[in-house]
């Protein structure tokens, strides 16, 4: 049965699918990879403060910049930085995404109001967290007086770092809600509702199945949630701490923007610019291989090898996945979830009747 879709075969037809990429492929050289080769040739050179004369140094702005403690300082700020708002970000997205798909009654409404804050702009999200902590009258800051706690983020680098992790957070729940909530509608519920029938408990069932079939979405997410920590938090810095009290919120893309445009150092920022591109390098070929393979659960041998798990396969009366296992017992996603609710019945059932 024809899909109705053209194949372009012969190097006599690879002109018409050139040309249709042709204007894809210019956006991208033109504003990707120029302004990045030309970042990464200018991190070799010594600028004057208006651009005018350059001197080529080699390594040495890299020598600087990794010899610098405050460069290794800001380092470990924003892997701090980076690590907290994706654990809160996706912790807080799943938790909305599992209770938003339990919802019968108004559950668009619900969902829909979780998606409203992805359209706000980052600068607007710190500013709004600001106004709430606001140390002159902000209403969670009256709320933390009357608990007697001191809120002054403006001299208080952890509490500088904690409203900035809150502000970035809070902006892309809604992105990582929105991913999660679709994994969640894809798992088959005859799965989740046979484990209930067979006596599994809310969070067995979502440690056993939910989650483990929800680990591609997870792990995508979590490179999203890296690049976003990494460069497009620079505008919830400036609106909120301009990377102070005394440095203590300046992140690596933030340090950027301060040597090359305040300290008119444009080599060393060049070199500085290249910091927050080699974490997404290695998760970015890993979730290639995950989504492009598929994902394998189990456990592994001594030789380092992952195999799918070797559970029993149950077949008895007992068993709410018996009828679903023998429809389809050569789709291997079946073979698998049936392996995963073996878990849950093995405990439970007689071994005599595993016969």
């Amino acid at each position: 049965m024809q899909d109705g879709r053209y194949a372009f075969r012969g190097k006599k037809h690879l002109l018409l699918p050139l040309l249709f990429l042709l204007p894809q492929l210019a956006i991208t050289v033109v504003f990707f990879f120029y302004p990045a080769g030309e970042a990464l040739m200018g991190s070799f050179y010594m600028e004057d403060s208006f651009g005018l004369s350059k001197e080529f140094v080699g390594l040495d702005n890299f020598i600087t910049l990794f010899s610098d403690p405050s460069y290794l300082e800001t380092l470990r700020l924003t892997f701090v930085f980076s690590l907290a708002t994706i654990v809160l970000t996706m912790g807080t997205a799943l938790l909305f995404a599992v209770l938003a798909d339990q919802v019968n009654w108004g559950g668009t409404l619900y969902k829909s109001m979780l998606i409203i804050p992805y359209a706000v702009a980052p600068p607007l999200a710190g500013v709004l967290w600001l106004f709430l902590f606001n140390p002159s009258g902000g209403v969670l800051t009256e709320l933390l007086h009357h608990f007697g706690y001191t809120w002054n983020h403006k001299i208080n680098g952890n509490q500088a770092l904690f409203l900035l992790i809150v502000s970035a957070s809070w902006k892309q729940i809604s992105y990582n809600f929105l991913f999660f909530l679709a994994g969640l509608h894809a798992i088959p519920r005859s799965l989740i509702e046979a484990a209930a029938i067979d006596g599994a408990s809310p969070w067995r069932r979502f440690r056993t199945i939910i989650f483990p079939l929800l680990s591609p979405t997870s792990f995508f997410l979590l490179v999203v949630n890296t690049i976003y920590t990494l460069f497009e938090t620079f505008g919830i810095v400036h609106a909120v701490t301009q990377g102070g009290p005394s440095k203590a919120t300046e992140t690596l893309i933030y340090k950027v923007f301060n040597d090359g445009f305040i300290g008119l150092d444009f080599g060393g920022a060049d070199a500085h610019r290249h910091g927050p591109d080699l974490p997404p390098v290695p998760l970015r070929g890993t979730q290639g291989d995950l989504l492009g393979q598929g994902t394998q659960y189990g456990r592994k041998e001594r030789t380092g090898k992952s195999h799918r798990a070797r559970l029993p396969l149950v077949r008895h009366r007992h068993c709410a996945l018996s009828p679903l296992y023998s429809a389809g017992r050569h789709d291997p996603h079946v073979r698998r979830a049936h392996r995963l609710h073996a878990v849950v019945v093995r405990r439970r059932v007689p071994q005599e009747l595993h016969h």
